[in-house]
């Protein structure tokens, strides 16, 4: 049976935290598996336009533990430095009585009027196997406004669930402190609000975890019935995705089930209304997977699940940085998905058949589909990227194609360039072999 923890009975009120959604993409309802268009497309783009993922911003400030670089001093007077230094040192006690299981003692730090939330938290974060909780700050307190002796510092945590010693996740937390004397008192923990990644579940809700060998799972109580189920189709579908990694794999792969209120909030929410899952970057090298209970059928989970935690194997850390790789990144995902079923058995081949009869350009490079795009073209590109991934795997072997998607996705080399070391064909070729076989496939 695998291992389920269970957070103690807690009011609804402490977890229900209102966050600030990111803008919804528009897409059409479908019915199919629609569901990785938000896994890495959103990420492409924000870096294409110029904007800086989530990761990056955090490696920017502390290191992967959650240090501070060496040799930086904090910005601000030497009394806020001060200051600084003595609500880390509150949180570092906090977190002692965190990876203790001591849960007075993590209370101890904060005002009565926290300790409700922060009760949930604790039981979340101990359902999940907290095995590292290292807070730091590279910033100095704020004054709140019109509240004297309030302050807010902006802390980033390292954190580590089931494996000690792994290389940290980060996420942002906004603190909330009141001055007794010298004592600096914790107030609130706000939700990750300045961390572009978002809200994490355990920021936010109650939570029932399962944990087994490669996987953890982990739902609201409400649904906590389907949890030795999904454990058990998420250890088979790591033990997929586990081929697929480039570099070692996750030390554990981290699935999130949301229902409706959990979709909109975790992770800033505003997905698509089409999207069944996505995956999402949040440092250490690891990409935390979400499932939507809400568009997910039965027979869909299997596949779903190996499509993301192939993403979460494969993918860099700070996520890919150009569009024109989209096609190689879900085409690897999908070729994971279908599991060596035989082309023909590939249930978007009909959409392929629309997309390369209509008025796709034939480039591999520009396939991939607007965040507007129609169910069928949705469908489509993901079809074409399944079918390329798939011929050269057929012609050149699972390793070998995983060396190619290293060079171009993670060594951001050109494929002209990763085609002629890793496969030793000129890739203008390859890539027209690729259409040629996508074109015949579709029929």
């Amino acid at each position: 049976m695998p291992d389920v923890a269970l957070p103690a009975p807690l009011t609804r009120a402490a977890a229900q935290v209102s966050v600030p959604a990111a803008p919804a993409p528009t897409g059409t309802a479908v019915k199919r598996r629609r569901w990785p268009l938000w896994t890495v497309l959103g990420l492409a783009l924000g870096l294409v336009a110029g904007a800086v993922p989530g990761v990056l911003l955090r490696q920017l400030a502390p290191d992967a533990a959650g240090r501070p670089a060496a040799g930086r001093e904090l910005p601000g007077t030497a009394a806020e430095r001060q200051l600084a230094a003595r609500m880390v040192a509150q949180l570092d006690r906090q977190g002692g009585a965190l990876l203790r299981g001591d849960r007075a003692g993590f209370l101890a730090v904060a005002e009565s009027s926290a300790r409700p939330a922060l009760t949930r938290r604790y039981a979340a974060l101990r359902a999940l196997r907290v095995t590292a909780w290292r807070p730091t700050t590279e910033r100095v307190p704020v004054a709140v406004d019109g509240l004297p002796g309030q302050w807010r510092l902006t802390v980033t945590v390292g954190y580590c669930f089931v494996v000690p010693g792994c290389a940290p996740s980060t996420a942002e937390l906004g603190t909330r402190w009141r001055l007794v004397g010298e004592e600096p008192r914790l107030m609130a923990v706000e939700p990750s609000r300045t961390d572009p990644t978002g809200v994490r579940p355990w920021e936010v809700d109650d939570l029932a975890v399962a944990v087994g060998k490669r996987a953890l799972v982990a739902t609201t109580p409400a649904q906590r019935a389907k949890l030795p189920g999904l454990l058990a189709q998420a250890e088979a579908a790591a033990r997929a995705a586990d081929r697929y990694a480039v570099g070692p794999p996750p030390d554990r792969y981290l699935v999130y089930y949301a229902g409706r209120a959990e979709w909109q909030r975790w992770y800033g929410g505003g997905r698509p209304k089409w999207t069944a899952g996505y995956a999402v970057g949040v440092g250490g090298g690891r990409h935390d997977v979400v499932l939507n209970a809400q568009s997910l059928a039965p027979a869909g989970v299997d596949d779903l699940l190996r499509h993301e935690l192939t993403h979460a194997a494969s993918l860099p850390d700070q996520g890919y940085a150009d569009h024109a790789d989209w096609w190689l990144v879900e085409g690897l995902a999908e070729y994971a998905g279908a599991d060596g079923q035989p082309v023909d058995r590939y249930e978007g081949l009909a959409e392929v058949r629309r997309l390369v009869r209509g008025r796709w350009s034939g480039r591999l490079d520009a396939v991939a589909p607007a965040d507007d795009a129609t169910d069928d073209r949705v469908g489509g590109a993901y079809g074409v990227g399944y079918l390329a991934v798939r011929h050269l795997v057929d012609r050149y072997g699972e390793r070998r194609v995983l060396d190619f998607f290293r060079a171009v996705v993670h060594q951001r080399r050109s494929p002209d360039e990763a085609a002629d070391e890793v496969f030793g064909d000129p890739w203008p070729a390859l890539h027209d072999d690729c259409v040629a076989y996508v074109r015949a496939a579709a029929g």
